[in-house]
Order: structure tokens, then sequence, then C-alpha cells
């Protein structure tokens, strides 16, 4: 099978303006940027319609591969092509992850969103605006302090980092004011990664422009030597930002390979932030389309949870059904499976595995909405492979389809669309997890042991003395648990569906703006690092524009 980068290099894409047809969108409306990519005029639409909300989330991640950004590319496909007008709302892919460890996040094979190597580089420029967004506050903070610092603010708890589209982890901890200059006061700082700047979550759950204003003036940059709080609005930052994030505002028109639309706007980090598109595409997609299909980053542990008690809290959405994706090899890896032994059949480790799958499961039913479990097909899955996962779904009650969009494109997905179809029109008592009125430390405890299966949570001494104080003010934020991907528990050694364990909570952060409290545990990385050899190393691009090596 050729490579995805081959796949999408031999697609004949429609022009934009055509893809914007379909949508019964004139020109006026759109803001193009070549033949293939274009910015919504999201102010110039009124739309009535609404369509149905489906999310596509999936198990713990696993090197094996779970296929949930396939899945819902291919989903929306296989909608359109039985007569259903489908859209799949993405996040934008994050340049250092591309050219890090885990490539682009366009999907695979023949369920692929393009132009793919414009998705998945500089794209139309939105993670650069909120990069210089970020980085101007940033500079305004230290600009004070070096003039004036009427506000008082004490270097050393300037808690406003600078960010960066890449992945380096020699930038995590550094010196900044070493000039020598008088008014200099030499103090720590550091990069995170752009994804998980404040910045990208504010713009991926702000309504509109009024909205995201007021969400960027409440960003907490720092504390005075007084003790008192420090934000955006007290610098005059506001105006500037936002005028910078005009056009990263508006989402991003695309088509897949089969021609049929695609918005794709946003991309906050899964674990340090809420993991989903923006609040504004996803809201328009329900306007243009019958079905909108959206996706939360990670597993569902983390991004379904973070969609709905985050996401849908605040953008007033209300999800019609969601699709919950797995693999039989990441099953079998769950069940402690060798990595180079997957494709051999293996029903013991399988079994093993399947107690991941019934967690999220069980996890999902907690919310309410209507499911459907996808197995995303793979060559090596075999006949009682696939057997044993219809008897799995047998004994507990679950609608299971098999997918095979990956290398059939929209017709390996027909079964799915029809079991979403029918899936939407289900009793449906959507509902949160935890209240608003409910103390930080109670959502982080349902949360921990409804979600994760914890026993209890263990906080350190410095998020005691943090929770006490965040209590009196912020109770009423969401919470936004940073945790490991690959694992339940805060350690990504322990998979499957560990329980009896302690949820360890380092430190507790205020995202003032994006209305959340971000409860950090075990070792998360803002600022992630390359693997040795990193993807970019096989990467190139030929005389005549053809891209190699990306994925």
């Amino acid at each position: 099978m050729k490579t995805d980068i081959q796949i999408a290099q031999n697609t004949k894409l429609d022009k934009i303006t055509k893809i914007a047809e379909h949508l019964d969108l004139s020109e006026s409306q759109l803001e193009v940027y070549g033949q293939h990519k274009a910015k919504l005029n999201v102010q110039d639409i009124k739309r009535d319609h609404k369509g149905k909300l489906v999310l596509v989330t999936a198990i713990n991640p696993t090197p094996a591969g779970e296929g949930k950004t396939t899945t819902n590319i291919g989903l929306s496909m296989a909608l359109n092509k039985i007569g259903r007008k489908s859209i799949s709302t993405l996040r934008e892919p994050s340049l250092g992850p591309c050219f890090g460890m885990k490539g682009g996040a366009t999907g695979g094979g023949y369920a692929q969103v393009v132009p793919m190597d414009d998705i998945n580089l500089h794209f139309t420029g939105d993670f650069h605006a909120i990069t210089s967004a970020h980085n101007l506050l940033s500079a305004l903070i230290e600009n004070h302090v070096f003039h004036t610092n009427t506000l008082n603010i004490d270097p050393h708890r300037i808690l406003w980092k600078r960010v960066l589209d890449m992945n380096d982890r020699a930038l995590r901890n550094i010196e900044v004011s070493l000039d020598g200059l008088s008014k200099s006061i030499p103090h720590e700082s550091g990069f995170d990664i752009t994804v998980a700047s404040e910045v990208m979550a504010i713009l991926c759950l702000a309504e509109d422009m009024d909205d995201l204003k007021e969400r960027l003036g409440n960003i907490l940059v720092a504390y005075k030597r007084s003790g008192e709080e420090v934000y955006a609005k007290d610098l005059e930052a506001v105006g500037a930002m936002a005028l910078l994030l005009k056009d990263a505002m508006k989402p991003n028109l695309v088509q897949t390979l089969e021609n049929t639309p695609a918005i794709i706007h946003g991309g906050p980090f899964a674990n340090i932030a809420h993991g989903c598109n923006s609040t504004i595409a996803t809201k328009m997609a329900l306007k243009l389309s019958d079905y909108a299909i959206t996706e939360a980053g990670f597993g569902a542990d983390l991004g379904a949870e973070k969609f709905f008690d985050i996401k849908c809290r605040q953008g007033d959405l209300v999800p019609d059904t969601v699709v919950l994706v797995a693999t039989i090899r990441a099953l079998k890896y769950n069940g402690h499976q060798k990595l180079e032994d997957l494709n051999e059949e293996n029903l013991l480790t399988l079994e093993k595995g399947l107690p991941n799958l019934t967690r999220h499961f069980n996890n999902l039913k907690l919310y309410g909405v209507p499911l459907v479990v996808c197995v995303n097909s793979f060559p090596s899955d075999t006949k009682a492979e696939k057997e044993l996962m219809k008897s799995w779904a047998l004994e507990n009650n679950v609608e299971l389809v098999f997918s095979d969009v990956f290398a059939k494109g929209s017709s390996g997905g027909i079964a799915l669309a029809e079991a979403v179809v029918k899936s939407c029109e289900k009793p449906n008592t959507f509902k949160f997890l935890y209240e608003d009125e409910d103390s930080i430390e109670t959502k982080m405890n349902t949360i921990a042991k409804k979600i994760y299966g914890a026993k209890d949570i263990n906080l350190s001494e410095k998020a005691k003395k943090q929770l006490i104080a965040i209590e009196k003010e912020y109770g009423h934020l969401n919470v936004c648990m940073a945790k490991t991907q690959y694992s339940f528990s805060c350690d990504p050694k322990v998979l499957g569906a560990p329980t009896d364990f302690t949820l360890n909570v380092q430190e507790l952060k205020i995202s003032r703006g994006a209305k959340f409290v971000i409860c950090l545990t075990g070792k998360i990385m803002t600022m992630p690092g390359l693997p040795k050899v990193p993807a970019a190393n096989g990467m190139d691009i030929e005389n005549d524009g053809t891209i190699i090596g990306l994925s």
C-alpha cells in the first residue's frame, strides 16, 4: 500500500470554492488561501440549521495505533456516501509532534484530510498567530517590570512563560534578563509548546471576539510583591493580542480525499488542556451539515471527559452520539503482547486487554449519550479475534461495528455510518460528571475515582497550599486533569484497567481565561523533546516540490 503522503499527492483535489458550494456557501463567505484552503467568515454565515453532534474518541493510545482521526474522517466520508450531509471537524496538527515521533494529524490511508502537507506544516498561520500573541504578552510583562513596574510585579513570581511550536527540551527552563542592565533582574522562565498555551485553550473555547477579549484579559500572569494577582488586562495587553488573533479566530475549510468538506481549527494539548478543536468550528459544522463529526485528544479518559465536562459545558453543546474506537492490535498490547508480535493471533492477550475497552465504554455510559464501539480493522486481524470481539459486545450489550476506512475509504465505513445514524435517534440523557458548584477537590476526586478507577487522590504539600487559595475564589471553575495519556493511572507503564491506585496531584495551575484549573499528576511535559531519531530526519523536498517522509 502507498504511504499517506503518496496517496494524498495522487488525489485530485477540488477547488475550495467547489467544496464551499457543497455547503451552500458563497465566495463572499470565504477568505481563500490558494486553491485548496479557505477561512470561513463566521459572522457572514447565519443559519438556523442544527445538525447532530458526534464525538469520536478512543481507548488509551498505544504504539500499535488506534486510528481515531482516521475513523473520524472515514465516518464523515461514509455518511456523505449514504446521502447524509456531514463535516469532519478536527484539531490542527502541531509542528513539534509532526517532526518528532507522533507524526501529523490528518488521518491515514484512504481516510485523510488534504492538502495534508499544508495542514501538517504551516497551514493558514493560526499557530504562528497564537505563538505571537502569547509571546507579546511575555514581552509586555518584562517591559513593564523594566521601565516602571507600577504594578509592583515580583519578577520571581512571573507565571507567564514563552511558547514555541516545536519540541525543544533545552528550552524547558531558562534564565532571562541577563543583559547586565541595572534595571534588569535575572529570573527563571521557560518555554512551553504552543499547543500548551492558555491562549490556544482560550481561542478554542471562545464564542466570539468579545468573549475572546474577556478571556484574554483574565489570564493570570504574575503576582505582585504584596501577593496580589496580576492579569493580562492590567498590562493593557488585550487589544494587541486580539489583533494578532483576528484571522486565527476564523475556522479553516479543507476537504477529504473524497472531496467532502472538513473544518480544521485550533489544537490545544489533550493533557495540559482540553484537547478539542474550537467551539466556533464545531458550531459552524452543526449549522452547515446534518452530522458534525468531531474528536477529542488521546483516550476517552482524557479527551472525552474534557469534551463533555469542559467544552460542552462552556459551549452549551449536547452530543448526540459517541463513537469509541479500538483496534485488536491495541487491545492485545494492553494485554501485554509484545509490540513486535502483534500481527500474530493471540486470543489470550486480546481477552486480557479487553478490560481497557470495557472501562472506557462504562465511563462513557455515565454521560447518558448513545454509544457505538468501532473496531478499526488491520490486515492482521484474524477471524477468531473478530469473533471474540463480537462475543464481548454481546456480553456487554454493546453496539459494535468493524470499520476499514484506512484501506477502503468511505466504502469501508458504511456499516459504521449506518450505526451512527441509528444511534443519533436513540434516547439521550446527556449529563455532566460533576456540578459547577462542587469544590475543586470534589471535582478532582470525582474524575479520579469514576473515570480513572483510582481509590483515592493524594495532593503534594505544594498542591494542598494551592488548593486552599484556589477554592476561595476559583472553586466554580472546571477541572482539567493533566495526566499521562497511556494509562488510566498516572504511571504510563500501567496498562489495561488498573484499580486500587492513588492518583498523585503534584501541582495546581489556574487558567482563569480558559475557565479551568489544571491539576498536574505525574510527570507532564509541557515542552516535549524529540526522540533519538526524529521523524524530521526522514523528511525532504525535491526540486519539483514533491514532499518526502511526511506522515
